[in-house]
């Protein structure tokens, strides 16, 4: 991803945009919303939309995971260890600069369609820094999310982004087309690791969960 690319995201997300068969446990104390953060931060920037998406992050993962299961995948759910459950974040979510290996899991599926859980292969992701703040771009792949990492609470950043499809040399601007519009957490679960929770996708899934590692 060159860097321009970058560049250009990171002006759109940063001017406010809103111009333009195992049981889950009950949500944990830490699932609700904290306090509204300082003016400046993800929530001056996120549409209206994806405010509601990030805020009812926990109930899309249950509905995914309940889907995953009624469809018979509860062993690759299982096989996934703490990437798949819900309340695995870790305190220190910061995501470093650098280039990751990703690879993206969807979680249940919309409109009745039976493939309720996809594990793909691993791609790549660059983390960058842009003027105080982190982008994300996943660099190969025929869906390519892209955006900006705000910083949120103790155990979770925020993602705003788009998505980038097919041959595109350019990511539409954030806002501008809620099919295309990308919301979601970035947590960290273990040593090294990490994940971008993305709740309620546009298309196909109900969770998406995109796993980082660093490459070596």
């Amino acid at each position: 991803m060159k860097r321009g690319r970058i560049a250009m995201i990171a002006g759109v997300l940063t001017t406010p945009l809103l111009m333009a068969c195992q049981t889950v446990p009950s949500m944990p104390p830490s699932a609700a919303d904290p306090p509204v953060a300082e003016a400046g931060g993800w929530r001056a920037t996120a549409t209206d939309a994806d405010k509601g998406r990030i805020r009812s992050w926990y109930s899309s993962w249950e509905a995914a995971l309940a889907d995953a299961r009624a469809k018979g995948f509860g062993p690759q759910v299982a096989r996934e260890g703490a990437l798949l459950q819900p309340t695995a974040a870790l305190p220190n979510p910061h995501l470093p600069a650098g280039d990751y290996r990703c690879r993206t899991v969807k979680l249940g599926a919309q409109g009745g369609g039976t493939l309720g859980f996809i594990a793909y292969g691993w791609f790549r992701c660059r983390v960058a820094a842009e003027q105080g703040i982190a982008s994300l771009v996943k660099i190969s792949g025929s869906q390519r999310p892209v955006g900006l990492i705000f910083p949120d609470n103790l155990t979770r950043q925020v993602f705003l982004g788009t998505l980038e499809l097919g041959d595109e040399k350019l990511p539409v601007n954030y806002g501008s087309d809620r099919m295309r519009d990308m919301a979601g957490l970035v947590e960290r679960i273990g040593d090294n690791r990490w994940r971008l929770v993305l709740p309620a996708p546009a298309y196909e899934s109900l969770l998406d969960v995109i796993e980082l590692v660093p490459e070596r």
